[in-house]
C-alpha cells in the first residue's frame, strides 16, 4: 500500500496542470504515520508521502555542474511524474524510485496511480493527515 496526504496530492496535481504540456518530475519524501495527525487506520510504522522538493530547485546548479545538488542523496523515497499525453503507467524513460506516483489529465485524484520501481501498479490510499508543524529555530 502506498499512502499519500491529500494536501500533497492537491499540490502535485496543481504543479502538473501548470506544467502542461510539459512533463514534470518531483522528488517526494515520507513521514512515519505515527508522526502525523489524522492517520487512523494506517499502520503507525507505514511511510506516508508528505513532502516534496520543488521541481525547479537547483536547476541552475545542475546546469552548470551537471549534478543534481538540490535534493539530498538518499532523502527521497518516491517520485511524482506527470504524463500530459495520458498514459497512466510508468514509462521506460521515467526516473524510477521505490514508489512512483503517476498522474494524467484531467489532473484529479482519479487520474493518479502508484507504482513500484518495476512499474507494477500498487494500491494507493490518500489520507487526510497533516505533517507535524516545523519551524526554523
Amino acid at each position: 500500500m502506498v499512502y499519500v496526504t491529500r494536501g500533497l496530492v492537491d499540490v502535485l496535481l496543481g504543479f502538473a496542470a501548470d506544467a502542461e504540456p510539459e512533463e514534470l518530475t518531483v522528488s517526494l519524501a515520507v513521514t512515519p504515520a505515527a508522526d502525523l495527525e489524522g492517520t487512523e487506520g494506517v499502520p503507525p510504522d507505514a511511510p506516508v508521502f508528505t513532502h516534496f522538493y520543488p521541481p525547479d530547485a537547483g536547476k541552475s546548479i545542475t546546469a552548470v555542474f551537471g549534478v543534481d545538488l538540490s535534493v539530498p542523496a538518499g532523502q527521497t523515497q518516491g517520485r511524482f511524474i506527470s504524463h500530459p499525453r495520458g498514459n497512466l503507467e510508468v514509462d521506460k524513460t521515467d526516473d524510477l524510485h521505490e514508489a512512483i506516483l503517476v498522474a494524467v489529465p484531467p489532473w484529479d485524484e482519479a487520474s493518479l496511480a502508484a507504482f513500484d520501481r518495476s512499474g507494477r501498479k500498487q494500491p494507493l490510499e490518500v489520507v487526510d493527515a497533516r505533517p507535524p508543524t516545523e519551524s526554523l529555530s
